[in-house]
């Protein structure tokens, strides 16, 4: 199969759409004063088009895999309690608190992949009724060595039927590193500029071509093997947003090798933890990197990381090590010869062409580390094909993106975020990325748009964490910017807010720019529930449909399915290309976190709500996963951190809202007999999650307490403990369970110590 053209690749003229839609009928928006000319009255029309003509309503129940998108034929009437209904135009008003619906402009819908509420229930239908014609027809677009059976999936999600297994393209050959550059290259793309790299001091930037990128990538890719890593080897990435982590990314994919970046944020204890659960040969770190004025000693952390495995019977032979100038001087590198290299004596001497390792579409492409609420992180294991396919799809319609776009992700591809959509997604599109190593609030809190006007930027993409962050500064540090660049905005990691969403989209986009609220998870691979920006109309929170190929589902908490209007548990019926296939070396673990739960279904662990239009809303983790600032930590590896202390007796951790992260880290402790209280114990306790975590895991409040709310049986009542957190007293419930309910007045009197 040969090579298709970046520039054409995933249009929508390749997928055959069904002759035959579901009819129904648009419903008037007989609350809205709107001229016959008005954009929205020509969208509604265009709507009624698309609706097949006919005036008989189907029950929303009647149809069961598309019984809540099918309503999305009808344009929406609103959420909840909403007494009035306003539409927004995009570029033409404002997002207000009174204003419930934004839809893009005419311009904007005109020249977008998915370009109206008919196509995509469209495209739509099909994936669900005919998910391996769907993805097969997307998945030719790539280049594959050796093409799949006929099989395309074949799955058993249903723990009742046996062993859980997903398998998508089995037996197909491919490499995603070659799909990502090789191919742009053949296409004549050799020459555009593949990557933006932007430092963390103000004018230190540089940018690779595709061509120039490749080469790299080939002489990382033969370092390594000649330093025996092969098909199959664990590499562990502990570096900051250098250039070097995308390339050291695809140089594992290169040669077979299966990557594991660990967010270089975490502790040398964390960091051990990871090299010894997946024994990698080499681990690849930078000696520093200064996040905003800060050093950070990461070859210190490394090296400690590795004492660390070592003492556990997983040594590592070698550490390849990037010398980051403008950080640390390589002379004031800790070092140790025999294991330790500097990736500039080495990698820089070998060939820039390097044969691709062919690999099945099943054969694993990288590990990477999640919480979860036992203390041990889970081994998220992502394979190749029907990844591949997944983001690269995911990528291009959800963000819209043209071969002209200037792409930013703000995320760290120690997370998943910027697996797929810094690294991967991007690059598979032929896309320009920018890969930022400073912080956003540095030099101060307008670098962001100095960067979006630096490079005209076009697609933004980052989390509510900043965008909350940055709403609580001057507006002025945006505004003294032009960002007429700007055409997409994005937001990830948890759910947004509706102010911040409408701060994002006034402020930052001038109300012009759509904004891909998208939900999904490390597991999922890529998104799942995300607007389209040019199809449908927006509510400011709401993550919108599920994309191509996705079937989520709200039950109770008997596992029945709930139709309608309703709140539960959000759970995903059949599989998707993008799924993770198992957590490495604990199969049992996966199968009973993800898929016992409920039976027959993948358990995403969130809630979520449905509104009478289908629009879904997600309200967050129903375990006792925590999620910061976009990054799920597990309540009992933050407790376990807290008990180490020599002075902790017990703690249990509770999630509560936080304006800026979205949810912040509230810790219990109860401390050995006859240690007092202090403002010096308070920091140490928290300097130790620091050190054995990473700073993002920190407690923001240490709440003393004398004892814990447990039941008879000795388990603690995390539902009182939250209430108390949230100062939410008068929904404390009944306590006369507890073996001692005393205990509750007590930590009431002491929530302000």
């Amino acid at each position: 199969m040969a090579p298709a053209a970046a520039a054409s690749f995933l249009s929508p003229s390749t997928i055959h759409l069904p002759t035959t839609i579901v009819p129904l009928r648009p419903r008037a928006f007989s609350n809205l004063s709107l001229s016959s000319s008005s954009p929205l009255i020509q969208l509604r029309r265009r709507s009624r088009m698309g609706s097949m003509g006919t005036d008989k309503k189907r029950s929303i129940a009647s149809s069961d895999h598309l019984r809540h998108v099918e309503s999305m034929a009808q344009l929406p009437s609103g959420a909840g309690k909403i007494q009035r209904l306003n539409a927004v135009i995009l570029g033409e008003a404002l997002a207000s608190e009174e204003d419930d619906l934004v839809l893009p402009s005419e311009e904007f819908s005109s020249q977008a992949h998915v370009s109206s509420p008919r196509q995509y229930l469209e495209m739509y239908s099909r994936s669900i009724q005919d998910p391996a014609g769907f993805w097969s027809e997307i998945g030719s677009q790539f280049y594959w060595k050796e093409t799949w059976a006929p099989e395309v999936v074949s799955e058993n999600l249903d723990v009742r039927k046996g062993a859980v297994k997903i398998e998508w393209f089995k037996g197909a050959l491919t490499n995603i590193c070659y799909n990502a550059l090789d191919r742009n290259i053949e296409a004549g793309y050799g020459d555009k500029v593949a990557i933006y790299w932007e430092g963390n001091e103000l004018g230190q930037d540089g940018q690779l071509t595709y061509k120039e990128l490749l080469e790299k990538v080939c002489q990382l890719a033969n370092y390594l093997k000649s330093v025996g890593v092969g098909k199959g080897d664990a590499v562990v990435i502990y570096l900051p947003m250098l250039m070097e982590l995308p390339i050291a990314m695809l140089a594992c994919a290169r040669i077979g090798a299966v990557h594991s970046v660990v967010f270089a944020g975490f502790s040398a204890e964390s960091l051990a933890q990871r090299i010894v659960d997946c024994k990698p040969k080499v681990v690849i770190t930078c000696n520093a990197v200064r996040r905003g004025s800060k050093p950070i000693h990461l070859k210190d952390i490394v090296d400690n990381a590795l004492v660390e495995s070592t003492k556990n019977d997983v040594p590592v032979g070698l550490c390849l090590t990037y010398e980051n100038p403008s950080a640390m001087k390589r002379e004031a590198t800790k070092w140790q010869d025999g294991r330790d290299v500097w990736w500039q004596d080495v990698v820089p001497t070998f060939p820039t062409e390097c044969p691709v390792e062919w690999v099945d579409a099943e054969d694993p492409l990288f590990l990477l580390y999640t919480s979860g609420s036992t203390g041990k992180p889970k081994g998220v294991l992502h394979t190749t094909g029907g990844y591949m396919v997944y983001t690269a799809t995911t990528f291009k319609y959800a963000f819209d993106y043209k071969p002209s776009d200037i792409y930013w992700c703000t995320a760290d591809c120690g997370w998943i975020t910027g697996h797929s959509y810094v690294t991967y997604g991007p690059l598979l599109n032929g896309a320009t990325v920018i890969v930022f190593e400073g912080a956003p609030n540095y030099p101060d809190v307008g670098r962001c748009w100095d960067i979006v006007d630096k490079y005209k930027v076009t697609i933004f993409y980052t989390a509510p964490t900043l965008v909350r962050s940055l709403m609580r500064e001057s507006s002025e540090y945006v505004t003294r910017y032009s960002r007429k660049s700007l055409r997409v905005l994005g937001s990830v990691g948890e759910p947004i807010n509706p102010s911040a969403w409408r701060w994002f989209f006034n402020v930052v986009g001038d109300s012009r720019c759509p904004i891909s609220d998208t939900w999904w998870q490390t597991e999922t691979g890529g998104f799942m529930i995300t607007p389209l920006p040019g199809a449908w109309p927006q509510k400011p929170g709401s993550a919108t449909f599920p994309f191509f190929g996705v079937q989520p589902v709200i039950v109770d908490e008997k596992g029945n399915e709930i139709e309608g209007e309703c709140s539960g548990y959000l759970c995903i019926k059949n599989s998707w290309p993008g799924a993770f296939r198992t957590l490495y070396g604990d199969h049992e673990r996966y199968e009973t976190t993800y898929f016992k739960p409920f039976a027959g279904y993948y358990f995403t662990g969130d809630g979520c709500s449905r509104d009478k239009d289908g629009y879904h809303w997600l309200t967050g983790r129903v375990d006792d996963v925590i999620n910061v600032s976009g990054h799920r930590i597990g309540t009992a590896e933050v407790e376990s951190a807290l008990v180490s202390h020599p002075q902790c007796a017990e703690a249990a951790v509770v999630g509560i809202e936080h304006e800026v992260k979205g949810q912040g880290i509230y810790a219990f402790v109860t401390l050995i007999e006859g240690v007092p209280y202090s403002e010096e114990l308070r920091k140490s306790l928290i300097l130790t999650v620091r050190k054995q975590i990473g700073a993002f895991a920190a407690p923001d409040k240490i709440h003393w307490a004398p004892g814990l709310p447990k039941t008879r049986s000795g388990k603690i009542m995390r539902r009182i403990l939250r209430k108390i957190a949230s100062r939410q007293l008068d929904e404390l419930g009944d306590t006369s369970t507890l073996a001692d309910p005393g205990v509750v007045q007590q930590l009431i009197s002491l929530s302000d110590c």
